[in-house]
């Protein structure tokens, strides 16, 4: 959906930051006629329809750059780059450029979680009150995004699964409406950030300082729905981040780094980019009128400065080449590089179904999925999407890792999303025909 103007309601921030519904090719890629499919086909002529997509983007001016990036096992991945950092610049997009990664952050803390629940400080159907009291007598609003003072008692309690799984009732500023969103941002309750500019339309609420407090705060707003009741997209990963400093004994960012982004060897993956990598940054655009208009410019980047607390949500900048390394230590069930950074068992119960047996999906953004520990699930493929354009997923079926950055908002200004795992569907059927 284009907007037209900044200040219409498809350039809000739910439009804007709601992008992780937006995946994935799990569906497509479970049903492609792939068999036993050799691994030795790398090279780009065999990814005609990616290089295809990625070239006409690009040379459309749709957006300043595309990476396509898509390995096989543990074998070394293919970049597929075109483009510039910046429209009109002369720097180009590679494998080590930076992107906002907006909520691709999820399938990383939902990981950072599965690693505790493997070594007994967390349990995956732990109630989180046991760790966080705040959360012990929660309360649900009657009717959803109604009122917020007609509320009834919590009927069962939040849980780590329903946590990853958004189905613990919580509620997102980018997605309610009405009282429960206005009291959320009066709150500072807003786990995201996209730029320093004034632009139209993102309003210019602040976000509370510390992830304790955002924690604290959060427990004291009604639910939008019944704990294990529904999938409804939330702030749960967020709050995830702050159940994982308590479980941990450590700060959040400082988890994520020490225990999955330097054993997998993700050295540009960070939630504020270091003054020494500014260079590397792209420029986040807004679509207006179908034409791109810098809303985050690299070297006045939000993302320069520290972010009120870690979003454990939407949060990181990360780059193509980082991005493959943490599918493809998913891929490898917890290795990469012959180091393991979690457990096979870790791995296989965070990309499985987690969804709450008394939860539905019906009516939602994944209707007919399941949902694992911050992405969707679709037959043997995990992953999820980013609100600037950026999606990524691996699939256990055909033994495939691939993502794709680029950065636009709102992401269903263009059909990005779809469009990239149609392109991979195709090229891998074209493969298989050729090795039939």
């Amino acid at each position: 959906m284009a907007y037209r103007e900044f200040d219409t309601p498809s350039m809000s921030r739910r439009a804007l930051l709601r992008g992780g519904a937006w995946l994935t090719a799990g569906a497509a890629l479970a049903g492609a006629p792939m068999g036993r499919m050799a691994f030795a086909r790398e090279a780009a002529a065999d990814w005609k329809n990616v290089s295809a997509m990625v070239q006409k983007y690009v040379t459309e001016r749709k957006v300043a750059n595309m990476v396509a990036t898509l390995g096989w096992g543990e074998k070394e991945p293919l970049y597929i780059a075109r483009g510039t950092l910046a429209l009109g610049g002369t720097v180009k997009a590679d494998a080590d450029s930076l992107y906002r990664i907006y909520s691709m952050t999820k399938p990383i803390t939902g990981m950072a979680a599965m690693i505790l629940i493997d070594e007994g400080r967390l349990g995956l159907d732990q109630p989180i009150a046991e760790l966080l009291p705040a959360y012990s007598n929660m309360m649900v609003q009657k009717t959803y995004d109604g009122s917020i003072t007609d509320v009834v008692p919590a009927e069962r309690p939040i849980t780590v699964r329903q946590l990853l799984t958004h189905t613990a009732g919580l509620g997102y500023n980018i997605v309610q409406k009405g009282p429960i969103a206005a009291a959320y941002t009066e709150q500072g309750l807003i786990p995201g950030q996209v730029s320093r500019l004034p632009l139209p339309g993102l309003g210019r609420a602040t976000a509370v300082k510390g992830l304790d407090v955002f924690a604290d705060r959060l427990a004291k707003m009604p639910l939008v729905l019944q704990p294990g009741s529904k999938w409804s997209y939330s702030v749960g990963l967020d709050l995830m981040g702050r159940v994982i400093e308590v479980a941990s004994g450590m700060k959040f960012d400082e988890f994520l780094r020490t225990r999955i982004f330097e054993p997998t060897g993700m050295t540009s993956t960070w939630f504020t980019v270091p003054e020494s990598e500014i260079g590397r940054l792209t420029t986040n655009y807004g679509i207006m009128n179908g034409s791109p208009l810098p809303m985050d410019p690299a070297r006045a980047s939000i993302f320069l400065d520290k972010p009120p607390f870690p979003f454990g949500g939407a949060g990181l900048v990360s780059s193509p080449r980082d991005y493959d390394r943490f599918l493809e230590m998913l891929l490898g069930y917890g290795v990469i590089d012959g180091r393991r950074v979690m457990s096979e068992k870790a791995v296989k119960l965070g990309t499985s179904d987690l969804l709450p047996e008394t939860a539905t999906t019906k009516g939602t953004w994944i209707e007919g999925q399941g949902f694992g520990a911050g992405g969707r699930v679709s037959d043997g493929a995990y992953g999820w999407g980013g609100a600037a354009g950026t999606v990524a997923l691996v699939s256990y079926k055909v033994g495939l890792r691939a993502n794709l950055m680029t950065q636009y908002m709102p992401s269903e200004a263009y059909p990005v999303h779809d469009a990239f795992p149609k392109a991979v569907l195709e090229d891998l059927a074209v493969m298989q025909g050729a090795k039939s």
